[in-house]
């Protein structure tokens, strides 16, 4: 099952019949109509691609308006609807897109770093690095000298769905694979990850 700008699509091998389709779409309903929602107006609702009053954005899954403030000292918060953004030029999409790249990526490391160390503390002693990246095929990345690496938009997710980025990359501190003990490992950290992973896969096309 994929779901996309285009809405859902299932494939399956010619053995499998309708019966058997119908019943694994049965057991995900829930999941293909969230998922089908959240697509609805995703890229719209991803970054702007007009920095501009009333221009939508995601953070941490919900979906916010853009509201402009002329204000001397620069300035965001976010509630429940809006991403609040006071700048001295708010009329200039160029420094506004700026500052709010700015502030998400802040946002982002200040989320996400406290995540990877509760993970962390359950399977290792030695902190892990914790950076940034801006990569546009992967959520994150683990090396072998136990650097961690974090897409920034991930602040943009769930946080759910960022916890599972989290805890995938956190296992591969023990089990640089994907065998099946990396998988026990990530469901042993965050229990029903299967869940979660699943989403993930339909949100990757945010970052291209």
């Amino acid at each position: 099952m994929l779901i996309d700008q285009s809405g859902l699509t299932v494939r399956a091998p010619p053995w499998v019949t309708i019966r058997e389709i119908e019943l694994a779409l049965n057991e995900r309903a829930e999941w293909v109509l969230r998922t089908l929602v959240e697509w609805q107006g995703r890229d719209r609702e991803a970054l702007p691609a007009e920095w501009r009053e009333g221009a939508a954005l995601l953070y941490q899954g919900r979906p916010l308006t853009l509201a402009l403030f002329t204000a001397r000292r620069q300035a965001i918060a976010a509630d429940l609807l809006h991403l609040t953004v006071r700048h001295p030029n708010p009329s200039d999409e160029e420094q506004i897109g700026a500052y709010v790249g700015r502030w998400l990526k802040e946002q982002a490391l200040a989320l996400l770093a406290p995540r990877v160390e509760h993970f962390a503390s359950q399977v290792t002693t030695s902190p892990p690095t914790v950076k940034l990246s801006n990569a546009r095929t992967q959520w994150g990345t683990c090396n072998h000298k136990g650097e961690i690496r974090l897409n920034w938009r991930l602040v943009q997710l769930p946080p759910r769905i960022a916890d599972y980025v989290v805890a995938h990359e956190v296992a591969h501190l023990i089990e640089l694979n994907h065998s099946p003990r990396f998988w026990a490992l990530v469901e042993a950290l965050l229990p029903g990850h299967a869940a979660a992973r699943r989403e993930l896969d339909a949100l990757t096309p945010l970052l291209g």
